[in-house]
């Protein structure tokens, strides 16, 4: 296929800032598809060892970016189900 080689991008060098694009776009997809896997609560791989994981994030603040409120001060509203 003709512009994926590199002897096509040294013809044409106004691809390479498209394949910068595309590539930059690709990494952070799969960036933040991997922090939503390993650090939302909502998502559990290990069962046995921690059956109610949502409970150690009661306090924590696991948006990805909020500039108006500090999540980790204020109270959860969930409640407590081990007392």
């Amino acid at each position: 296929m003709q512009g994926l080689g590199l002897q096509s991008l040294k013809k044409n060098p106004a691809l390479i800032p498209l394949y910068v694009c595309v590539g930059a776009g690709a990494i952070g997809a799969v960036y933040y598809m991997t922090r939503l896997a390993t650090r939302n609560p909502d998502v559990t791989w290990n069962r046995t060892s921690n059956p109610e994981p949502w409970q150690e994030y009661k306090d924590k603040q696991y948006k990805f970016y909020s500039p108006v409120r500090d999540y980790s001060k204020t109270k959860s509203a969930a409640p407590n189900f081990e007392e």
